[in-house]
């Protein structure tokens, strides 16, 4: 449940019981006063408050009252009795006369009262007029004037009209259900105050001990929130913005050591050549290079160093260019078969001088198309050929490379029978600068970017690449293009 709904309902709920709460406070406070539940329908148009009783009833009080203290012989007179009957039958209230220890006379309404011990005692001084009074089950609101008649007899005329036991009750306890009610309000507000508060309070105190926690450096902090509501949303959103956070940090750690290792390699690589070119120009110099042919000797190998160098740096501007994603690729639609047969072409010579056999083993259709940078793809190609130059140490060298069409992309295999490749060594290749020979030998080792570069150009391709290999028995290194649709 939300806490939006949540806080709807706990105010709604507030607002009913406090409307009931009101209501019946309203209703008892003049069922209290008057005695009669039958007089809520009439609660602003009565005067209850110092004359609990009808205007028929107030009328008909006063005249036999007048009756009594004058003429207290006509309170015999039936005929004239039965007038006020009639004016009270109108309200539910009935008149009885009693006159000694008997009831001389009792409206058809309260026939049921037979025994005049029941009613309110004799009182002369009447000081306790009006009151409520239990005849059997049946409650009575009463109004009374006591008297005596010409014979000086004692005599009562009494108003009675018949209310609910509840009135009694509600008249007694009334004090006592006002305050439970109003405890009930507050224990209600109190209650629901405290569930609403604790289901939102508590996840965000635990939201604050995690960013606490964030703030002193511990980024493995776990949010934990299986609830379905707002504050949920927010702990998951946090929580991925802490994974987010710690992967952020993790990755510039990453890239520093990576820069420490790229400066520590560059350093190396370029050192190498320069300590090289350094000590055939000092020979040169020095007249160590004291013939024509030492001449051109040194001049060749300085020649070759710088070259080498030149490499390096075109190297490595090409991979930042890559990893920076600087570098513009031109997609078209390319014949792969072809396009692999026409590079092949280009370099038979130069792989033949070195005695070196390839060849394109097609295992898929006639005609191929992908969706490939042409120059990008070229030098995808280069690198990987060259790298398998260099581990090529059989007699008969062989490099062939395979196509196989799949579904919605090309596989493409170049393999060759060189010495191979450790298994402990495979899942570096494709890391910039590694070397299967530690010792970094230039001539055996390359720079170190070139199988890096092939697998940044694959990726900006939406391809794979991979490689497998047996020390002894050679290397595969395959990569995929998307096919055109």
């Amino acid at each position: 449940m939300s806490i939006r709904l949540r806080l709807l309902i706990s105010h709604t709920t507030m607002l009913i019981v406090t409307l009931v709460i009101f209501i019946v406070s309203a209703l008892l406070i003049p069922v209290a006063i008057t005695g009669d539940v039958r007089s809520i329908k009439d609660l602003y148009t009565r005067q209850y408050a110092l004359k609990p009783l009808t205007k028929q009833e107030e009328t008909a009080y006063l005249d036999v009252k007048y009756l009594a203290k004058k003429q207290s012989d006509q309170l015999l007179n039936e005929a004239m009795l039965k007038g006020f009957d009639q004016k009270l039958s109108s309200v539910h209230s009935g008149l009885i006369i009693r006159k000694g220890d008997k009831i001389v006379h009792s409206s058809k309404n309260l026939e049921s009262i037979q025994d005049a011990k029941k009613l309110p005692p004799f009182e002369p001084e009447n000081i306790k007029v009006r009151d409520t009074i239990s005849i059997g089950h049946q409650f009575f609101l009463y109004v009374k004037f006591d008297f005596y008649f010409h014979d000086q007899e004692k005599g009562s005329v009494i108003i009675l009209r018949e209310v609910s036991p509840f009135v009694e009750l509600s008249r007694s306890l009334f004090p006592l259900i006002f305050g439970l009610l109003f405890f009930t309000l507050i224990l209600i507000n109190g209650l629901l105050s405290f569930f609403v508060s604790k289901s939102i309070i508590k996840p965000l105190f635990s939201l604050k001990k995690a960013t606490e926690q964030m703030g002193e450096g511990n980024l493995n902090v776990r949010i934990e929130n299986n609830r379905q509501d707002e504050i949920a949303q927010l702990s998951h959103a946090f929580d991925k913005m802490r994974i987010k956070l710690k992967e952020s940090i993790e990755l510039q750690l990453q890239y520093e050591e990576n820069r420490k290792e790229l400066i520590s390699n560059i350093s190396h690589d370029l050192k190498t050549p320069i300590t090289a070119i350094k000590g055939y120009i000092e020979g040169i110099q020095d007249g160590v290079a004291d013939s024509q042919g030492k001449m051109e000797k040194y001049l060749s190998t300085i020649k070759r160093k710088a070259t080498d160098m030149d490499q390096l740096i075109d190297d490595l501007f090409l991979f930042s260019k890559l990893d920076l994603k600087k570098l513009p690729f031109s997609f078209e639609d390319i014949d792969i078969i072809r396009f692999i047969d026409n590079f092949v072409e280009e370099i038979r010579f130069d792989i033949e001088e070195k005695d070196i056999n390839i060849c394109v083993e097609n295992r898929t259709e006639n005609e191929v198309l992908v969706i490939a940078d042409r120059d990008k793809l070229r030098r995808v190609l280069t690198n990987i050929i060259d790298n398998s130059i260099k581990h090529l140490n059989k007699a008969e060298k062989q490099i062939e490379i395979y196509i196989k069409g799949e579904a919605n992309f090309v596989e493409i295999e170049v393999r060759d029978n060189g010495s191979g490749i450790a298994q402990e060594s495979l899942p570096y290749i494709f890391e910039r600068f590694y070397r299967v020979d530690t010792s970094r030998n230039k001539s055996t080792g390359g720079s170190g970017l070139g199988l890096a570069i092939a697998k940044q150009i694959i990726n900006e391709h939406d391809g794979d690449i991979w490689v497998k290999s047996q020390l002894g028995s050679g290397t595969s290194i395959f990569f995929t293009l998307k096919k055109e649709n």
